[in-house]
This record gives structure tokens, sequence and C-alpha cells, in this order.
């Protein structure tokens, strides 16, 4: 399978239900009732596991479900050098639950040696075939950036960086480390997964349009920084997401506002867009994306087993070509099925059977 084929015309964004002997696994290791190696072992099975159905499903992409981290972006932060974690006291409030995912901050400079993601995507390059191209997903630099911004974050942050522009610089430069040693193991298709757009549409987020923009224009400016000088070869695409946890959303909000900036000044080769419901606005604002940048429509919900009637999605599917030219055009659930370990509402075989959706809808509509 060839790189400009990514993404491919039904795809999905990468996280996977975790299976109930992994999470028994997990417990018992966080409870020190097995070793390290046990641990790894039984993500590797479930791995091995995850990506033979994966294949079987048709799907061009294989990923490893996310299968070694407790969240989608946290665990990637903790690979760093000068960041700190622990298990939170009141976690993130969701719209109908708090998320429970680790607070996690800086105690020095941002640095990166050998990255445990590096290691993790080997194990699943070796199982691509001639038919399947390993997906490495991670958290978008911006992600990273706002996470050591937020309010209860900012203060210990500015201990280590007096500027929003130094700490730019050193989460960009980690990354394009990251970058280069996820290249050299083999991958030429990365996926930055990113929940700061989404949030930055929330109402309320920001005080008006000079904050938006200031935000946005930092936003673009460390993801662009990061994938700087990439290898021709390296495909590197992202999700926009507003919150996915336990079936729950963090915020609500159309593109238009950060439409520009994000469809247009990016340098990202695709979108992963959410689609699924009216949180999201209508499809007006991918006129924006500039160049021969391509959109995989999630049109299909990840936080519900319900199948979406088959004719409404390729009929939003050719209200979205009006904005951008069908050719350019793909098809994915919203999300993940499981950003956290938690996971979403739904069983693995209301899960496959999404995704067998998925795969129907766009022979049906690309052939």
């Amino acid at each position: 399978m060839g790189v400009h084929q990514i993404p491919f015309r039904y795809d999905y964004v990468g996280s996977f239900l975790r299976p109930e002997e992994l999470k028994e696994a997990r417990k018992a290791f966080e409870e020190g009732t097995i070793t390290a190696e046990a641990l790894k072992e039984a993500e590797d099975q479930a791995i091995l596991d995850l990506v033979r159905k994966q294949k079987e499903a048709g799907y061009h992409v294989i990923t490893d479900g996310e299968f070694r981290r407790s969240t989608w972006h946290l665990d990637f932060m903790w690979g760093f050098e000068g960041v700190a974690h622990k298990k939170t006291e009141q976690g993130i409030a969701f719209q109908g639950e708090a998320a429970l995912i680790d607070d996690t901050w800086l105690t020095g400079k941002i640095r990166v040696n050998h990255h445990p993601f590096v290691d993790h995507f080997r194990f699943l390059k070796a199982l691509e075939d001639d038919q399947t191209v390993a997906k490495q997903t991670i958290p978008a630099p911006a992600q990273f950036f706002e996470q050591m911004v937020i309010p209860g974050n900012l203060e210990q942050t500015r201990k280590y960086y007096k500027t929003d522009e130094e700490l730019i610089e050193d989460i960009a430069a980690g990354y394009r480390k990251v970058i280069r040693d996820l290249y050299d193991a083999g991958c030429r298709n990365l996926q930055f997964d990113d929940c700061t757009w989404g949030l930055l549409v929330a109402e309320g987020f920001t005080s008006g349009k000079d904050e938006l923009q200031e935000i946005s224009e930092k936003l673009v400016k460390v993801n662009n920084l990061a994938i700087e000088g990439k290898p021709e070869d390296l495909v590197i695409t992202t999700h926009v997401c507003r919150g996915n946890y336990h079936s729950a959303y963090f915020s609500s909000g159309a593109y238009d506002p950060i439409a520009e900036p994000l469809f247009g000044g990016e340098n990202v080769d695709a979108y992963y867009l959410e689609y699924d419901d009216e949180r999201s606005g209508s499809f007006a604002p991918l006129a924006k994306v500039s160049g021969e940048k391509k959109v995989v429509l999630g049109l299909i919900t990840t936080k519900s087993p319900v199948l979406e009637n088959k004719e409404e999605v390729k009929k939003r599917i050719y209200e979205a070509a009006e904005y951008i030219p069908l050719d350019r055009l793909y098809l994915s659930p919203q999300c993940g099925f499981a950003s956290c370990e938690i996971g979403n509402k739904l069983t693995e075989e209301e899960q496959w059977a999404k995704l067998a959706l998925v795969k129907e809808i766009a022979e049906e509509v690309w052939g």
C-alpha cells in the first residue's frame, strides 16, 4: 500500500475498546501482583488479536488500539523528561461525568531521549502486510502546549519557561526528534490527535476575537514547527476532537471561527473531523481547506451503539462535497472507541458493526 493512499477511503481514528483480559492485567500490574513483563505479554497478545480483526474487517490501516496507554494523550507526554503525573483527585468535567485522568505537569525543561512509543510502533510495524499500513497516533504538539498552560499548571510552567514562545520551541524540538525516530522505525502514517481546537470554539472559552486569534496562532505555530523538515514520504494527518470519555463529550462548537488558521494554515496532509451530531456545525468551513489537503468525515459516532441510517450518511457526504471535491473526501467514525482505558458505552461487537457500516458506505460512494 502506497503512502499516497493515506488516509484510506474508509478509515478510523485509532483507539479500540480494551479487552477485559487487558484491563485485568493492567489493574493487576498497578496492584503489584504481576510484573511489567507479564503486562507487556498481555498487551502484545491483545494487539496481535486486534490487528487480526482489523485485517479481517477489510481495513487497510492497522493500529495497536492504543492498548499500551491509559489515555490517548497523557502517556505520550510522560515519555518526555521534565514531565510528572499522579492520579487525579477531581478529574475534568465532561458533559455527564468527570474524566478521571492523571494530573500532568512540568518539573523541568522538556527533553526527549528515547521515547517508549517508538518501541511500541516497531511491534506494530512488524504486523504490516502488502495490504496494510501501520498508523501511529500521538497527541498534537498543541495539545502538549495546552496541557502545560492550563490555569492549574501555568504557575509551575513559568518556573521553567518565562514565555509561551520558549515553551513552543522546546515542545516542537522534542516532537521533531520523536517524529524522526518513528520515521526511522518505519512509520509513514502519523496522526496528531488534537482537542485544543474543540476547546477554542467552546462557548465562553475565549473572551473574544482577539484572544481567539492569539491562541489560534500559537496552536498553528507549535504544530507546524513540529512538522517542519519532515520526510517527503511521511503522511501527517490530524484528528480534531471535542472530547471523548465514556461516551461523554467535553465541548461543542462549529468549525467556523477556527477554519482559517486550522484548515488554511496547518501543514498537515489531512483532517479527521468530528461531524457525528449538531455540535460540529455545518460543512461550510470545509471551503477553507487549502491546497490538496484531504478531509475524513467523522459521520459515524463511536459514542453510541446505534447504527446510523446509511442513506442519511451518504446524503451528508454529498452535502460536504458542495464545499470540497468528493475525491478529497473520506469516511470514518468521529473519534476512537476508547480514547481512555474506560472506553465508550458499546460492546466490541457493536464497535465492529460500526466499522463494517463505514466500509460499506465508503464502497458505495467511491466504489
